[in-house]
């Protein structure tokens, strides 16, 4: 039993020499070596002021006033970190080896500046042997300028002598600001809590700050962080949240960059997760993902091109899959996307639909619709709401869609391949095949915002349905037909009211056998009756140009079993009103004469009146009779003036001369008697 006595006593005495040997030691001797260690490390200089105390318990560490780390020597912002007060954590047994171990960092209100100089270098770039601080080489008397080769040693990894069991920042302030492209961010309010307990192994990590009054959350997991310190690979699990949704990945990354793994955003509030980030006013129509669910496989390799693969995309109800890589090494993004759907629901793209961007149709303002036509309500016109089209000018892009159908609002649309190409804020829809209406509509559409909005096209279309595609597009219900057309058009202006007001072009109609509805022309040519009834005809062919947003037409044709009909006048397509003559004429038979009663159609779309017009009718059909009634009538004035005035009209003289004569010889007999 002695020496199990002298053993602990042995072990009491070494117990009270460690504590006393602990409780003597300088708390500043234990701040000076954690600075140089972490200067040492990064490159920068460390300054810690202020009163410094030693602790015990729960860990052995001091805590320091005031703390500086230095910026990069290109900087001219000031340090690179400020806090108002650091506690270190050290490891007890390295005290004895002549190397104190950090084992963890608590940082009060510190105030972090994050640079990349115009460049490229960045002052966060820190702890690389033979790199400068700024992250460029360095030119110190062993490197370029050293040695007979003037060549420098391969820059490597310096390996920090820590661990951290925990760190902990609160009330951070961090700026990052981009002197090349101007670029200057703000967080506030930054809770981190980093722990890294085995050198070699994981640190997990969850922070949170404020950026534009919203709070944003970031937590996760770096399975290697010396290898990734190093450059090299490591597992990487992440989630991000904002008020609105969230992002996850789960992958590997490199700070190369490089990063691939499976991606999933889960964004319930589109417009509500882009204002926590800073982007604000933005209004997404339905459809285009105010709500975003998005599944993918993504790469990121250190060209700064950006992969997609097996993605699968919701926005809102439409549902989309395919493939895209993004370019985000040049001066603007470019996009290269595959996309196929299912029915895709974009109605509220459609011109009155407040569901849409901008509020839809229901800000148009002031009197009428505008045109030449006039009087509507703002109600009945086209919107006056301003288009903002500068988002075209932000990337250029490639994107080729397959849908099973569209849903456009106004229009209907079945299967849909479209290319749409966009270069330097001018954007080509390339129709290849648009299924609509019955029948197959190609060619393309123009959007370009390179000075002011403009709209344009050329197209055509085969066996299209009149009757379905007039009441879509124009609230038109009354022709029913098949039909073939083409035309060219564009039209300028920053809203839709503006563009329809403007539009400019040409293009023709041609259809086969069809009805038109709401009026019988043969009963209409036989009794001037325009109550009701149908109209069956064989075809109806037409040209038209377009000017200042109206539709003229001069050739209308158009071939009854009984009868052959023509028409001119002009569609209001900004007014939204017509006036136009149609005039069918009977067929001359064995025993009757043709007649023809020409119908004026006036008025806006939705109400347009429709009345014969009778004095082009007995222009056209009585002509000959008209001249006989009127020389009938000349010629009994002519006897009664004659009786009544007593003239007497020579052979080939007129009534309106035999007056005169008469007058002219009253009047010099007049003359004459004032000299007798």
């Amino acid at each position: 039993m002695r020496w199990l006595v002298r053993l602990t006593g042995l072990v009491i005495v070494l117990v009270v020499v460690v504590v006393v040997s602990l409780l003597m030691l300088p708390g500043d001797r234990i701040a000076k070596i954690a600075a140089e260690q972490i200067s040492n490390a990064t490159g920068r200089d460390v300054t810690m002021s202020g009163e410094t105390k030693i602790s015990l318990y729960p860990v052995l560490g001091v805590s320091t006033g005031e703390v500086i780390v230095a910026n990069a020597g290109w900087s001219k912002s000031g340090p690179m970190l400020e806090a108002e007060s650091l506690k270190i954590g050290v490891e007890p047994a390295a005290l004895f080896g002549g190397e104190i171990r950090i084992t963890g960092l608590e940082a009060v209100n510190p105030r972090i500046l994050l640079e990349r100089a115009s460049d490229g270098r960045v002052n966060w770039e820190l702890g690389v042997e033979g790199v400068a601080p700024s992250g460029q080489s360095g030119g110190n008397g062993s490197g370029a300028g050293g040695g007979s080769s003037g060549a420098t040693e391969p820059a490597r990894s310096e390996r920090l002598a820590l661990t951290l069991d925990r760190a902990l920042i609160s009330k951070a302030n961090l700026r990052y600001v981009d002197h090349g492209t101007s670029d200057d961010v703000a967080l506030s309010d930054i809770d981190l809590d980093l722990r890294w307990p085995d050198y070699e192994g994981a640190a997990t990590f969850e922070a949170s700050a404020r950026y534009a009054s919203e709070t944003i959350r970031v937590s996760g997991q770096l399975s290697q962080v010396v290898t990734f310190i190093d450059g090299g690979v490591s597992g990487l699990k992440a989630d991000f949240a904002a008020k609105g949704g969230s992002l996850s990945f789960d992958g590997r990354a490199s700070t190369q960059p490089q990063l691939g793994g499976k991606l999933r955003a889960d964004i319930g509030d589109t417009v509500g997760f882009l204002a926590a980030l800073g982007v604000s006013g933005v209004d997404i129509p339905r459809g285009l993902g105010r709500a975003i669910v998005l599944d993918t496989d993504l790469t990121v390799s250190q060209d700064m091109r950006l992969s997609l693969r097996e993605t699968s995309l919701t926005l809102d109800d439409n549902r989309l899959s395919g493939a895209a890589d993004v370019f985000l090494g040049g001066d603007k993004p470019r996009l290269n996307m595959q996309l196929n759907a299912g029915a895709l629901d974009l109605s509220a793209l459609a011109a009155g639909d407040d569901a849409g961007a901008g509020g839809g149709g229901s800000g148009a303002s002031g009197k009428g619709g505008g045109g030449s036509g006039g009087g509507n309500a703002p109600s009945d016109g086209w919107p006056k709401t301003k288009i903002d089209a500068s988002a075209l000018g932000l990337a250029d892009a490639e994107v080729a869609l397959v849908a099973d159908s569209v849903d456009m609002g106004d229009l209907a649309l079945g299967k849909t391949r479209v290319l749409m190409t966009l270069t330097n804020a001018r954007l080509v829809f390339e129709l290849r095949e648009l299924r609509a209406y019955d029948g197959l509509v190609t060619g393309e559409f123009v959007m370009n915002n390179r000075s002011g909005l403009s709209v344009g096209g050329n197209m055509k279309a085969n066996g299209i349905n009149l009757e379905t595609f007039l009441t879509d597009a124009i609230d038109i219900s009354r022709f029913s037909a098949k039909a073939d057309g083409k035309v060219d058009f564009l039209g300028v202006g920053q809203s839709l009211h503006a563009i329809m007001n403007s539009l400019e072009g040409k293009g023709s109609l041609g259809t086969g056998r069809g009805v038109i509805s709401g009026i019988d022309l043969d009963r209409l040519m036989r009794s001037g009756d325009v109550s009701g009834g149908t109209t069956v005809f064989d075809s109806l062919n037409a040209s038209f140009t377009m000017k200042q947003g109206n539709l003229f037409n001069k050739d209308l044709a158009m071939s009854l079993p009984l009868a052959k009909a023509s028409g001119e006048g002009r569609i209001g397509l900004g007014a939204r009103d017509i006036d136009y003559t149609f005039t069918p004429a009977l067929l001359e038979g064995e025993n009757r004469k043709g007649l023809a009663i020409p119908v004026r159609i006036r008025g806006p779309w939705a109400s347009p009146r429709i009345q014969p017009d009778l004095e082009a009718a007995i222009d056209l059909n009585f002509k000959e009779e008209k001249k006989e009634l009127k020389a009938k009538a000349k010629r009994r004035l002519d006897r009664k003036l004659e009786k009544e005035l007593g003239l007497s009209v020579e052979e080939g003289q007129s009534t309106e001369d035999a007056i005169r004569d008469k007058v002219e010889d009253e009047l010099k007999k007049e003359m004459f008697k004032l000299f007798e």
